[in-house]
């Protein structure tokens, strides 16, 4: 089990399943609250700063178009993720392989053409009316759940091995490499740091991650010098700091939104940026939004939002059996989410390259809304410890 002891416990469950009576614990479920209270607050913020955000400079009344279809969004990830926080813990591992299979199978869909609809040169998206899906959203939930599954399955029958570690590359690598394809070199890079974020979680050694780094650090090469505009991104990031004259032009624009802010901000809805200097500024830049109206006040606020998710995340996956699957997976899903929303606000910052990366509960879209809200009642669901458990001999 090696350095994994250093997060779960150093032992594992020995005794058999827990029955349940029936209930679950009181106490559990005030830490829930606490934790869904605060991603609450956030989503609350997010359906302001989506109408503040999408305001233009031709009257339209375009930011009550956004606001009601992320309203619809809420709506239909609302009820979704309540229903997820329902299902009983035990069932998630049963379905992880299922899951797994559908998100490769869309990925698949939606490169083709007709099937899958192409925005900007990229082909990423499925279309239903007014409804947008992205399966590449759907990887970041399902790839940690089928690596967790597998990985607490080898457990019971031999330790970590060359063999294995080749099997999570192979399961890792298939949908990252469908998303490159789409193309969106960002979202599987995300994809397969979660993938590791799992793994490491699930006791893997850092030797193996090591092997497998330098394995395929070559592909990962050949993938930048077949994306030239990759290259220009990574080029543009290092000149911010060196010459921002030449920066890329979503990174000045942020930069130069944040410190129109200041401390207090100019008022909610009172921001010139995103009439048209700033990019994607319901999207990926909305932070950045945050931080003009709101001000440094603000944007600190988004921040203690978060480490308020993540610290009574960790207490409800403090109070779970040691050394288990849906512990493992929980912990995986709380640290994507938090993973996501930091380097979106290094993005935001100058302090990362831009990746295309959307703050979770806060930009606009629905598929990424549904991820994090279905996150959020997985983790839950997960988390959910039987009141009074009994354990078999």
């Amino acid at each position: 089990m090696s350095r994994v002891a250093n997060f779960f416990a150093a032992h594992s469950i020995s005794n058999g399943p827990v029955e349940s009576n029936g209930g679950v614990d009181s106490g559990d479920d005030l830490q829930a609250g606490i934790f869904v209270t605060f991603a609450g607050m956030l989503l609350a913020l997010g359906m302001l700063m989506v109408y503040s955000s999408s305001i233009t400079a031709v009257p339209s009344h375009e930011e009550q178009t956004f606001l009601f279809r992320q309203m619809t969004f809420l709506l239909i990830a609302g009820v979704l993720g309540i229903a997820v926080s329902r299902v009983p813990a035990s069932l998630w591992k049963g379905l992880a392989p299922l899951f797994y299979l559908g998100t490769v199978g869309l990925l698949g869909l939606v490169l083709i053409p007709g099937i899958g609809r192409s925005i900007n040169g990229a082909q990423r998206w499925f279309r239903l009316g007014p409804i947008s899906f992205q399966p590449s959203e759907a990887a970041k939930l399902t790839l940690p759940m089928a690596l967790c599954m597998l990985a607490f399955q080898h457990r019971l029958k031999t330790r970590w091995n060359l063999t294995n570690i080749l099997t999570y590359t192979g399961l890792t690598l298939l949908p990252m490499l469908l998303i490159v394809i789409e193309p969106d070199l960002g979202t599987a890079l995300f994809v397969g740091l979660t993938s590791v974020i799992a793994l490491w979680l699930c006791g893997g050694p850092w030797k193996y991650f090591c092997l497998a780094a330098g394995a395929l650090s070559p592909l990962g090469l050949l993938v930048f010098a077949l994306k030239p505009y990759q290259v220009a991104r990574i080029r543009g990031f290092i000149d911010t700091w060196v010459n921002p004259d030449v920066a890329p032009y979503q990174i000045q624009q942020s930069l130069t939104t944040l410190g129109v802010g200041g401390i207090r901000g100019v008022g909610l809805g009172q921001g010139w940026q995103k009439l048209s200097f700033l990019p994607e500024a319901n999207t990926d830049f909305v932070v950045a939004v945050v931080g003009e109206e709101l001000g440094l006040i603000g944007t600190l606020g988004v921040v203690f939002l978060w480490t308020g998710i993540y610290l009574s995340g960790l207490q409800l996956v403090r109070r779970m059996p040691n050394a288990t699957f849906e512990r493992a997976l929980s912990m995986t899903l709380l640290t994507m989410l938090v993973v996501q929303a930091t380097i979106n606000l290094g993005v935001v910052t100058a302090l990362l390259p831009p990746k295309g990366i959307s703050h979770p509960f806060i930009s606009y879209g629905g598929s990424n809304l549904g991820l994090s809200i279905v996150c959020l009642g997985m983790i839950v669901s997960l988390t959910r410890v039987p009141a009074k458990p009994t354990f078999r001999e």
